[in-house]
């Protein structure tokens, strides 16, 4: 093959560049970077942040609206709320990143068992089969009950659940992966089942692992907020958006800010996880690339 055949060959933009292109191109998805990236910031230097203890009692200041010295107003115990949401947010990105790598890591392992073992896959998708057919939020409620109420618990009570859907993703990948005839042609050659699981069909499901992943940390800072909602979560006194608004729904009518504001926080977050999954995913997908090459 000549010089100039190889230099007219048409170089294939590296990956990075689908990114900058989708991150950089929507400011939308731009604004939910930044505000995702704040939320991740005041959860790191919550100390440095908070201006009071989230955990100091003052019956004296109870209920007060939003002011100088309280920024969003105390809460019925006289704790201070913004503190209580900046640790808050600790809590919650704990749970969703949490439940993320440990629902991929769990699920990949599975997936790729099932999907390339046949004489494993009917035991294990009947298992998660009985498993999606539990609702999620009983599912963790069971688990919270029985193991009783800690961050460790609520973790797991989120983590299970999520696990079969990624199963599934996973699985769909690894068959249609092992049809390929670079796969086949592996097998073949005799190269053994853990080169082939590594190197070949692992690879296959990274993309869709890591929009899955965005995803169901958003699932799990919702589910966290509703267990916590409903007194199933983690101990009332522990700083959390759930919890907060739990607390806050008696006193609605005299201080709404108790709802209002750790509510905002959380229909912010989530949506901003799931406005960056989206951009992730139209980063990774071939097809959303080539239509930018088109353009």
């Amino acid at each position: 093959m000549s010089t100039e055949t190889i230099d007219a060959a048409p170089a294939r933009p590296p990956r990075f560049a689908a990114f900058r292109r989708i991150f950089a191109g929507s400011p939308l998805v731009t604004g939910a970077s930044i505000l995702l990236l704040l939320i991740v910031i005041a959860a790191i230097l919550a100390p440095l942040i908070a201006p009071h203890d989230p955990m100091r009692l003052s019956p004296a200041t109870r209920l007060k609206p939003p002011s100088d010295e309280f920024l969003l107003g105390t809460d019925a115990f006289g704790r201070d709320l913004f503190s209580r949401v900046i640790y808050g947010a600790r809590i919650s990105l704990i749970v969703g990143i949490g439940a993320a790598v440990a629902a991929v890591f769990l699920g990949l392992v599975v997936g790729l068992a099932a999907g390339f073992f046949r004489s494993l896959d009917a035991i294990l998708m009947r298992i998660v089969d009985g498993l999606m057919a539990i609702p999620n939020i009983l599912l963790a409620i069971a688990i919270v009950a029985l193991s009783g109420a800690s961050l460790w618990t609520v973790l797991v009570a989120i983590t299970i659940p999520e696990v079969p859907r990624v199963v599934r993703l996973v699985r769909s990948v690894v068959l249609s992966a092992r049809e390929e005839p670079y796969v086949e042609a592996a097998i073949a050659a005799g190269s053994s089942t853990w080169r082939i699981l590594v190197r070949h069909l692992l690879p296959n499901t990274v993309a869709p692992l890591i929009v899955q992943g965005t995803y169901i940390c958003a699932s799990a800072i919702l589910v966290e907020a509703i267990l916590s909602f409903l007194g199933a979560g983690i101990s009332p006194e522990i700083p959390t958006w759930g919890n907060i608004m739990a607390e806050g729904r008696i006193y609605f009518q005299i201080n709404p800010g108790i709802i209002l504001w750790p509510g905002l926080v959380v229909s912010i977050t989530i949506l901003a996880i799931n406005l960056v999954g989206d951009a992730v995913r139209d980063a990774l997908d071939p097809r959303m690339a080539k239509r930018g090459i088109d353009r």
